[in-house]
């Protein structure tokens, strides 16, 4: 995670940032480089990418808050379970940091002069304006014709703009996303699910050959060509004439042909596609229900390497961005995932609480504090 407008230390000493131009999504064949297009071409229209989506976006809800007085962490409890523009705030941020690789959190003001909301911004709509060594002195988030200035800071030196990033090796301003991984194996997937649909369009098999051979070596004329093309697709191509009988004149003979069975292996082109699209995601196969996947031992398995694996690091990211951006307000808050309400690892809480009570040198404080309470 990087964190902009923290003042760290002074400007002089900091080196140069500079963006890796030319570090984004590469356009390979067909397959989409923009973000707005991989998400219309991944997210939205294939199913494998959608789940995997909202499998880890939709878990990384509950949260714990601690490390400050009672008012405080009611009200930053308040401010983290609000919804942003009708969305979940942390469901979103994890969306945009899983998807995009980065996150912004706008801080809102209140009457107070304290955080009132926080709006979490579109990240493709947000741009770094960097000052003479590289470092960011300001956010611009474009709609449409409309450009906004977002400073990092307020006036009093807290924080403005959240930004929170998933680590690219290769560029100083923003993360890495992993919508440009995914979006091989989605355009694989998406054109191996078209391609069968035109195959069942014509009874699953390319429907044949006309061959004209009246006996004594003469060819068609082009009028006649022309005709026998256009009554055949007229009255034979398409689902909706499949089988239908067919009424030859003298001289035409059909050649029925099919594909092999190595060309008819779309379910096996399919399934490999759809276990790429998962791993770009962190999602075990096995909780997308594909099939040839046996890393797992059960189901119960794969979704605690889930949660472990995927989630949870995700949470912790936004918990600490989010956390750290608000300590200007309330000094020494924490924000944590809270385990002991995710299903999947209720089981290894349980053995936990369990050793913990069984611990007689340990005092009741620090019992509270290895289970996180």
């Amino acid at each position: 995670m990087k964190w902009f407008g923290t003042k760290a230390a002074p400007v002089a000493a900091r080196p140069v940032l500079a963006r890796a131009w030319g570090s984004g999504a590469v356009a390979l064949g067909e397959w989409p480089a923009s973000y707005e297009a991989q998400l219309r071409a991944g997210v939205m229209t294939n199913p494998v990418a959608q789940r995997a989506m909202r499998l880890v976006s939709e878990g990384a809800t509950a949260l714990s808050v601690g490390g400050a007085d009672q008012e405080a962490r009611a009200r930053v409890a308040t401010l983290v379970g609000k919804s942003s523009a009708g969305q979940g705030l942390v469901e979103t941020l994890a969306c945009h940091l899983l998807l995009h690789g980065n996150a912004y959190v706008q801080v809102l003001a209140g009457a107070d002069g304290m955080p009132g909301e926080l709006y979490a911004l579109r990240p493709e709509r947000v741009s770094v304006e960097a000052d003479a060594r590289g470092w960011p002195a300001a956010y611009l988030y474009r709609v449409g014709e409309s450009v906004t200035r977002l400073s990092p800071e307020d006036g009093a030196g807290r924080t403005g703009v959240l930004h929170v990033k998933a680590l690219h090796p290769l560029d100083d301003h923003y993360g890495l996303g992993c919508a440009g991984a995914a979006a091989g194996a989605v355009a694989i997937h998406n054109a191996a699910s078209v391609w069968n649909k035109a195959l069942l369009d014509n009874a699953a098999r390319p429907s044949g050959a006309m061959v004209y051979d009246p006996g004594d070596g003469s060819v068609m004329s082009p009028e006649q060509f022309e005709r026998v093309k256009r009554e055949m697709e007229a009255a034979f191509a398409g689902a909706a004439n499949a089988g239908r009988p067919m009424l030859l004149e003298g001289g035409l003979d059909w050649k029925a042909m099919s594909l092999t069975p190595a060309e008819m292996d779309f379910v096996g082109l399919k399934a490999a596609a759809a276990r790429e699209i998962a791993l770009a995601f962190g999602v075990p196969p096995m909780l997308m229900g594909l099939p040839g996947d046996n890393s797992y031992a059960n189901y119960r398995e794969a979704n605690r390497a889930l949660w472990r694996q995927t989630i949870l690091p995700l949470v912790a990211k936004i918990c600490g961005g989010l956390a750290q951006g608000l300590s200007g307000w309330w000094p020494g808050v924490t924000i944590a995932a809270d385990l002991d309400a995710v299903p999947a690892l209720a089981e290894e809480r349980a053995a936990l609480w369990e050793r913990v009570a069984a611990a007689d040198f340990l005092s009741a404080e620090e019992k509270r504090a290895m289970l996180g309470v």
